[in-house]
């Protein structure tokens, strides 16, 4: 079964950080560009962050630039989402996304609180 599962979501405090996973069963990782999105409540999904499948080169939202932080794992493959200094409109269920042509795959989602 070809799925992603994403990971690592909480509740934080402002200033803190996560560690989103997004794991990839029954196809590899490493083959696909991923994105981060999320989708705040009454909010359209937006883009967080992307890295590339051939040379890892990776974009940021200017709103996460400098405090989150895209890498992969092809061992495990996985891609994670490094946040930090986290604030309150952080705040959304993450999701991500691999694409490879015409192959797309969207997982669940897991839902980032920051809140004191």
């Amino acid at each position: 079964q070809l799925q992603l599962v994403e990971s690592g979501g909480g509740l934080v405090q402002p200033g803190g950080s996560l560690r989103l996973s997004c794991a990839a069963s029954g196809f590899t990782l490493s083959y696909y560009a991923i994105g981060w999105f999320r989708q705040a409540p009454g909010k359209e999904r937006e883009g967080v962050s992307c890295i590339s499948s051939r040379n890892g080169s990776t974009n940021y939202a200017d709103s996460v630039k400098g405090r989150f932080t895209i890498s992969r794992d092809n061992a495990k493959n996985t891609v994670y989402l490094q946040t930090g200094s986290l604030k309150p409109e952080d705040t959304a269920v993450y999701y991500c996304k691999a694409v490879l042509g015409y192959r797309n795959y969207w997982g669940q989602g897991t839902q980032v609180t920051v809140s004191s």
